[in-house]
């Protein structure tokens, strides 16, 4: 999910050289012990992905007692974690847990209108919003975002690719790291350097604006701005699109009406490129307007105690033409889940990059240093018996956008989804 990335940016970039107290010692130690135990009990592996944690615990207690710092304590204990081998676990800096409580993160909340990824190591914007401050001083897609607030962005993403190098997160990471450096107050301004179409440096002042979409909020999560449209492309093939698995709703009035209207349609798109995932749950009822057949799975979700199966719940109406689905590296969690579901069942072909691999529930528990612990509670085994986890959904047609397709405001993985719904009989 999207705040697990940002995270990982500011724990990258969070240091403390100050000596500590016996006192901060000491909570630094409990934390250690509160992260071990917490993962032995609540691990949905009792043999903890193959790793012996008496062992690791053995190791490492000893350096922890021995931290003389914050970030050192910090590092220990995320060394600890990275023994699994498994994302959504992971320890947030004092300050980010506090962001990332509910209502606490409202001054962070203004957006530029201005969303991007990662492609060929630059960060590029893909998407500008309509009547945005930033639409207005003439930004594009395609254009490189190179600074923001006088912060260099290379040496931050090479940072996180460094950290995550062995990892398939690296375009979520980015993107959500890039993204809450660009958040602030609505209304406040951040300066922004680019270089534009004509491979000219320029700067410019962008104020921050409320996000699009209805405000909502999930468990730990911060708030998010949920929003869905729909409409029906060239050819007679119907399209969806939403940001997020949130308000639950609206997202399903928008698709019931994008369905039952678009019936006779040649074909059908779902785009989750850029969608973090949300409410696991809301996979089975959106798959329900395309899978007609009872009993259907999109996967089985494991935890200590208890067995999860993601059944589809069809709906009386149902859209059986072809369906395209396209992902990015910045699709994740629910979306993957539904994505790797529906492909599994083989009722969507799926276009464009390799999804994120971040499928797993998790929660948030303060440990007594006051830092955060990402904890993940479940496993996910997508219905082809084979789990999301690190591997993420691997698309029919892979597809990569480039500074040159952007900056032609040419989208060749919906241009591809089409074509292929054309040559469907």
């Amino acid at each position: 999910m999207r705040m697990l990335a940002a995270a990982l940016l500011l724990l990258s970039l969070t240091s403390s050289a100050a000596d500590l107290s016996p006192a901060e010692r000491q909570r630094n130690i409990e934390s250690f012990e509160q992260v071990w135990k917490t993962v032995r009990d609540r691990h949905w592996d009792p043999k903890m992905n193959g790793v012996d944690w008496q062992a690791v615990h053995d190791e490492l207690r000893p350096k922890i007692e021995k931290a003389n710092s914050a970030a050192e304590a910090r590092k220990i204990i995320g060394d600890m974690l990275d023994r699994l081998k498994q994302s959504h676990f992971g320890i947030l800096p004092a300050a980010v847990y506090e962001q990332v409580q509910p209502g606490s993160a409202g001054s962070l909340e203004g957006r530029t209108g201005l969303d991007v990824r990662l492609i060929a190591g630059q960060v590029l914007v893909t998407s500008v919003e309509d009547g945005s401050d930033a639409a207005g001083l003439g930004i594009r897609p395609g254009w490189e975002l190179l600074a923001a607030d006088g912060i260099e962005l290379a040496p931050i993403i090479a940072r996180i690719a460094k950290a995550l190098e062995a990892s398939n997160m690296l375009p979520l990471a980015a993107h959500a790291a890039v993204l809450h450096g660009l958040s602030g107050k609505p209304g406040s301004p951040v300066r922004l350097r680019l270089r534009n179409g004509e491979d000219q440096t320029v700067e410019l002042s962008v104020p921050r604006i409320q996000p699009r979409g209805l405000r909502t909020q999930f468990g730990f999560m911060p708030p998010l701005y949920a929003w869905s449209e729909s409409r029906r492309l060239e050819g007679g093939v119907g399209y969806l699109a939403f940001n997020v698995f949130m308000d639950p709703e609206n997202l399903m009035k928008t698709a019931a009406a994008a369905v039952t209207s678009c019936l006779d349609c040649k074909g059908f798109i779902i785009d989750l490129r850029g969608n973090p995932g949300g409410i696991g749950g809301m996979a089975m009822g959106l798959a329900g307007w395309f899978i007609e057949e009872k009993g259907r799975r999109l996967g089985t979700m494991y935890t200590r105690e208890t067995t999860l199966n993601f059944v589809v719940n069809p709906r009386p109406v149902t859209y059986r033409g072809p369906l395209a689905i396209l992902v990015d590296g910045c699709t994740a969690s629910t979306a993957e889940i539904l994505a790797g579901g529906l492909k599994d069942l083989k009722r969507a072909r799926i276009l464009g990059s390799r999804t994120a691999g971040a499928a797993l529930p998790a929660t948030i528990q303060k440990l007594p240093s006051g830092d955060g612990f990402m904890c993940a509670s479940a496993s996910y085994i997508s219905e082809g018996g084979k789990p999301l986890e690190g591997s993420g959904v691997t698309p029919d047609v892979p597809i990569e956008l480039t500074r040159e397709s952007l900056l032609r405001d040419w989208d060749p993985v919906l241009k591809a989804a089409i074509d292929w719904i054309k040559q469907q009989k």
